[in-house]
């Protein structure tokens, strides 16, 4: 098939790896209703270009017998099909900023960027009133461009999943970016949170853990009732 008229499904596999996260061969077949052979023969493309790379995939659970399956996850150059910052320009100006001005200025920075998350929450809870403060989270980011879902936990709670960070560049430089997000989330929950894994560092996903609270499984129990 001639490689650019391939280009527009190479590009949606490699969409669907953002949106979902790493993800097997298998899954995306799945998901993208193409045939597994196709599927790797795209995955394969991307490995080469160096968009995507091949993971071990992590033990969940019971596992059969044979290799575990691979798992493909975007690289930082196949993020940076997906960007549309100046991330030189943003790194470059913060880091006048802390030099210029000081620590201080670079942390009251990443907060007034993250005063998304408490200025959108009550509005997106209100337009979602069936929604879960963690589900209305991921809307927020989601329209922010984070590609966020939510993931329940056993006994634990809920884990908001950012499969896309469009600061993630900068934030390597700077975590006061990712730290200021980590504590708007617990103010507009009211709970401590705890951020697992970020983009900013090398993981797939950024995932933050969001513990139950008693009102929390009430509100569960209500809805299965």
């Amino acid at each position: 098939m001639d490689p650019v008229i391939d280009a527009p499904t190479r590009q949606r596999v490699a969409r669907s790896i953002l949106v979902n996260g790493p993800s097997t061969a298998a899954a995306l077949a799945e998901r993208l209703n193409l045939t597994p052979a196709a599927v790797r023969r795209h995955l394969d493309h991307l490995v080469e270009e160096g968009a995507v790379e091949a993971r071990d995939q992590r033990p969940a659970g019971h596992r059969g017998r044979g290799r575990p399956a691979k798992v493909f996850a975007l690289t930082e150059h196949g993020r940076d099909g997906f960007e549309a910052q100046y991330d030189d320009l943003a790194a470059e100006a913060i880091r006048f900023l802390a030099e210029t001005v000081g620590p201080a200025a670079v942390k009251a920075f990443a907060e007034r960027r993250a005063s998304f998350i408490e200025e959108r929450f009550p509005q997106v809870a209100a337009e979602h009133p069936e929604a879960t403060p963690a589900e209305v989270l991921a809307m927020v980011f989601t329209d922010e461009g984070y590609a966020a879902s939510v993931r329940q936990l056993p006994v634990v709670g809920e884990q908001l999943c950012q499969q896309h960070c469009p600061v993630s560049h900068v934030a390597h430089e700077f975590p006061q970016l990712c730290e200021a997000e980590t504590e708007a989330i617990g103010r507009v929950l009211g709970t401590h949170v705890q951020r697992l894994a970020t983009i900013a560092h090398g993981d797939g996903v950024c995932t933050t853990c969001i513990p139950a609270t008693p009102s929390t499984d009430r509100e569960k129990e209500q809805v299965t009732s």
